[in-house]
């Protein structure tokens, strides 16, 4: 994946990266604060995913690039999904508060991260795969925002980083439309809008989804 982050100088990409990352990710535990029990089953703009299911992917994927950079993301338990914990929602800030300490200790940004859920053929230059874990962050933080129909407004300096990353996810049906994506093929963009309906339209998502309209 190459993105606009890659141009910048090599001792400093790693820290703006981490810091665009933890931005995403509190801003994420944020929105999730809000959520009572009651909205779990409420459908979300990840096509058939409950707001449970999205949760229980979102808590997971943090432990499963946790374990990535700690050197043992090869290891498919981290990535397996379970059960929503008692309380859920301290669960997912846990998960989250893990993934930005393990983040933290990375220094070097060529360390290979092991992420059997994109491949098991090849691993992944720390700097690209934080890049991964940041635009999940991105538009699964509105994923949960539009579901609770709560504002969601990332800083623009954020938003200005994330659309290049937005634009190397893979496009291609078999990733899109593999069983379990998150991300679903590309919509066609309004040439008014704004970064982050840029972002989500790159992603499959449709910036006027609402949970009274979900299809």
């Amino acid at each position: 994946m190459n993105t606009n982050l890659d141009a910048l100088n090599a001792p400093n990409a790693l820290d703006a990266l981490n810091g665009l990352n933890a931005e995403a990710v509190r801003g994420s535990v944020a929105v999730v604060r809000r959520l009572a029990p009651a909205d779990l089953p409420s459908p979300t703009p990840c096509a058939g995913w409950t707001l449970a299911d999205l949760l229980a992917h979102m808590t997971v994927q943090h432990r499963g690039f946790a374990a990535a950079a700690r050197g043992d993301g090869q290891d498919l338990a981290h990535w397996a999904q379970r059960p929503l914990a008692e309380d859920p929602v301290a669960d997912y800030a846990d998960a989250a508060d893990a993934v930005l300490a393990a983040f933290a200790e990375v220094t070097d940004p060529g360390r290979p991260f092991a992420l059997p859920e994109f491949t098991a053929a090849q691993t992944f230059p720390a700097l690209h795969a934080i890049g991964f874990h940041f635009i999940d962050y991105v538009v699964h933080g509105w994923d949960v925002a539009r579901t609770l129909d709560l504002p969601y407004a990332p800083d623009p300096a954020l938003l200005e980083a994330a659309l290049p990353i937005a634009h190397a996810v893979p496009s291609g049906d078999d990733y899109r439309l593999a069983p379990g994506s998150a991300f679903a093929p590309s919509l066609p963009a309004d040439d008014g809008g704004s970064l982050l309906d840029r972002i989500l339209t790159t992603l499959g998502r449709s910036p006027s989804w609402s949970p009274a309209y979900p299809s």
